[in-house]
């Protein structure tokens, strides 16, 4: 209703003290209209704050809207006697600085416009970084944690921060933020009486911790009224003259002019109502970004075959010896985060490269469960540790033999992950027909590394991801081959008709013979069935597609994806060796 938006009646009850977002300094304005005008709506926000240690409370409760509001300066001060106040320092008097400010003031004359500066020390502290108009923790899965918002022209309107983050740097530094705002709405109606603020009347009142006021005027009031100039010159320079100087000023070397009148005539009355209000932000004492304090959320994990649960702050030690069952779809979880990554390091064991910094040292058991060492998930971040302990069950199929072996034996295993095998066939075959044939076997090149963050066996999860994870093998193979170079090569009489897989298997047949080389490419053109699977799930060459693939449906989702990704690997190893080596015979 539009008497509740002009009273502020939502507004006055919502606290920033509760709020997810503090604006730290605002000044925001949105219109319609002309203000002089009837159909004129306005709402103006503005807000300013300066944080005060414990020290200097008594004085600080006292500052309001005229003190530490939008109209504050914040910017450096240089006195005549040396003494500088920096940028970040508020002064309630001269060289008397009792707070600092969180966001600086930057003008810029000659260029135009006006810059805010949020302060250096709070994104060191946070370790922020900036993206557009947000500023994000990468360590914390690119959370957003403060934001800015620009006028059309690219002013500043707004610099806010998530409180979950402030309350942490204030607790760090110990002060608390003192926050000073003021709301105002305005509409231009013809008459009270016929617009919805019908019956209302002039008021002022204390509310919710602030001060209300509500005024109802004429616009003639407002902007009619009596005016009055007074123009002053001097008589005695004579524009003549090549270097004129003025002489004292006196009534013989002088005259003025004065003139007045009236201006009126606006109709319609004007309805405004203004809110202020000063509040506390304050820290709990919990410091676990910037100080480093123990974090009180981390969550429980499962230990034992029974369901016996361990607290994160329990297994917090390089000496307790325990590991830890995860369901293999965490590792997917986790890839979809941004600055997550996948590394292999045997057959069955890899790391995952997170944005805390930490690589944690996985291996892959019998069961298909994830093993890790309790120790590697309990360093963690705590936002990381529950996406982990979402996953976490009891132990079964024992700790990865090869995480054992690395872990307690040292004596890493000496296999290879068959993802890292794909791909070094891949750059395999590609380096032969570089030097044999002098030809590009690609079009564009790709970066391994990223490519296997979507090309590796946890990507199959079920029959519908399973065809997808065909079609991202198509993807860094078959449709980057360079088929205009691969049909200079090419003796098959339809050459012209043939696609990317028939024109490198007609290679490999000139070499082999036709049938060595469709029995090498099985997998190849298995996968790539497989694709056009994915496009049409109930197409009935799916079940053919994956027995050509060679790809065993009994085995569980995770193990057919990494049969699948063998296969195919496997076929490209062999198209290497047999035209670019003498021996070899992977039909025997």
């Amino acid at each position: 209703m539009k008497k509740d938006w002009i009273l502020h009646t939502k507004e006055t009850r919502r606290t920033f003290a509760k709020a997810t977002w503090v604006p730290l300094r605002a000044s925001c304005t949105n219109e319609t209209g002309k203000i002089r005008e009837i159909g004129y709506l306005n709402e103006y926000f503005g807000c300013g704050s300066v944080a005060f240690p414990p020290e200097h409370r008594n004085v600080a409760d006292e500052l309001g809207w005229n003190d530490i509001g939008i109209g504050c300066s914040v910017k450096p001060y240089a006195y005549e006697d040396g003494y500088f106040s920096s940028i970040e320092k508020y002064q309630y008097n001269d060289k008397e600085p009792i707070g600092e400010h969180f966001v600086f003031e930057h003008p810029q004359p000659v260029v135009g416009g006006r810059r805010w500066i949020l302060s250096p020390d709070l994104v060191v502290a946070l370790r922020l970084i900036k993206e557009g108009t947000n500023w994000v923790r990468p360590e914390e899965n690119f959370v957003v944690v403060a934001r800015e918002d620009l006028d059309e022209n690219g002013d500043h309107r707004l610099i806010e921060i998530k409180r979950e983050y402030l309350l942490d740097y204030l607790a760090a530094k110990n002060l608390s933020l003192r926050v000073s705002y003021y709301r105002q709405r305005t509409e231009n109606v013809t008459t009270l009486g016929e617009s919805d603020y019908a019956g209302l009347a002039d008021q002022e009142e204390q509310r919710d911790g602030g001060r209300f006021t509500l005024l109802i005027r004429d616009l003639d009031d407002v902007f009619g009224g009596t005016w009055a100039s007074f123009r002053i010159w001097r008589t005695d320079v004579d524009e003549g003259e090549d270097a004129p100087v003025m002489g004292p000023e006196n009534n013989d070397n002088t005259d003025y002019e004065t003139s007045q009148g009236r201006r009126g005539g606006f109709e319609g009355v004007r309805i405004e109502g203004e809110f202020w209000r000063d509040e506390w932000i304050e820290h709990q004492g919990h410091s676990v970004r910037v100080r480093g304090d123990v974090d009180s959320t981390l969550p429980q994990f499962i230990v034992e075959t029974d369901g016996t649960r361990m607290s994160s702050g329990d297994l917090h030690s390089e000496d307790i010896g325990r590991w830890l069952w995860f369901r293999s779809n965490v590792v997917n979880t986790l890839l979809k985060l941004r600055g997550f990554s996948l590394e292999w390091y045997t057959a069955e064991t890899g790391g995952i490269c997170s944005t805390s910094g930490y690589v944690t040292h996985f291996g892959i058991n019998h069961s298909d469960l994830i093993t890790v060492y309790a120790y590697d998930i309990v360093r963690l971040p705590a936002w990381e540790q529950h996406i982990w302990a979402a996953q976490n069950v009891v132990p079964d199929g024992k700790v990865s033999a090869e995480l054992l072996r690395a872990q307690v034996e040292a004596q890493p295993a000496s296999t290879h992950a068959v993802e890292a095998m794909l791909f070094g066939s891949i750059r395999m075959l590609e380096a032969g027909f570089d030097q044999q044939f002098q030809i590009s076997l690609f079009n564009n090149d790709i970066d391994d590394a990223a490519a296997m963050q979507s090309v590796n066996r946890f990507a199959s999860e079920d029959q519908t991801s399973l065809l997808r994870l065909a079609k991202e093998l198509v993807r860094v193979f078959t449709d980057r081959i360079n088929v205009r170079e691969l049909r200079k090569l090419s003796t098959h009489a339809e050459k012209e008709k043939l696609g990317s897989n028939k024109l490198l298997q007609d290679v490999l047949s000139q070499k082999v013979g036709a049938d060595k080389a469709r029995k090498i490419f099985g997998p190849i053109v298995g996968a790539y069935d497989m694709r056009l699977g994915d496009a049409h799930p109930t197409s009935s060459k799916i079940e053919d597609a994956i027995d050509l693939a060679e790809i065993d449906k009994s085995k569980s989702f995770l193990r057919q994806g990494e049969q699948l990704i063998l296969n195919f690997g496997r076929s490209i190893w062999w198209t290497s060796k047999l035209l670019f080596e003498e021996s070899g015979d992977p039909c025997h």
